[in-house]
Order: structure tokens, then C-alpha cells, then sequence
């Protein structure tokens, strides 16, 4: 499984932030939140998606859990796109 992450906002410091964007999954369009934690054990981000994309999932024949931790891998690996206004390392270590 390979999403294209797409970061919209980003809230918090390298220590702490809240991430909220989109993913594409078989020509869709799906939201995902998450909190990136980062310097004590190293980068920690964890995706969370809402009941109602982990069913839109389902019913597209994609494992919701599979598509969580691609997100995460996604993120920690700098594998994503970002606003024009916001750069990568403002939020990556």
C-alpha cells in the first residue's frame, strides 16, 4: 500500500505538532489526523483516522489499520507533500 500524503496544517513545535492533511488510496480522496512527537526516543508519529474513512476504506476493499501505518511511514520518512507556506523542516528533524 502506497497513499500519496498530502499535509494541509501543521500545529505544535519539532517537539510536539498536530498534523492534519488528506491521503489517495485507489483514486480517492481520504482525511487523517496525527500527533508527531519528536527528540526524546527520536520521531514518533502516530495517524488517525475517523470512522467514517476507516469504513470508506473497508468498502473499498483497503485495510483501514494498513492504511494508517502507510500514513505514518509516509510522514516519519518525509514522503508527503506540503503547502506552499509551510516547509518540511518546521516540523522534521
Amino acid at each position: 500500500m502506497d497513499p500519496s500524503v498530502h499535509v494541509e496544517s501543521v500545529d505544535g513545535t519539532q517537539m510536539a505538532a498536530r498534523i492534519r492533511g488528506t491521503f489517495e488510496l485507489g483514486g480517492a480522496s481520504y482525511p487523517f489526523t496525527a500527533i508527531a512527537f519528536g527528540r526524546i526516543g527520536g520521531q514518533n508519529v502516530g495517524a488517525q483516522l475517523d470512522e467514517g474513512t476507516r469504513e470508506a476504506l473497508r468498502s473499498a476493499g483497503h485495510d483501514p489499520e494498513e492504511a494508517a501505518m502507510a500514513i505514518q511511514r509516509a510522514l516519519l520518512q518525509g514522503d508527503m507533500s506540503v503547502p506552499d507556506n509551510l516547509s518540511k523542516e518546521s516540523f522534521l528533524d
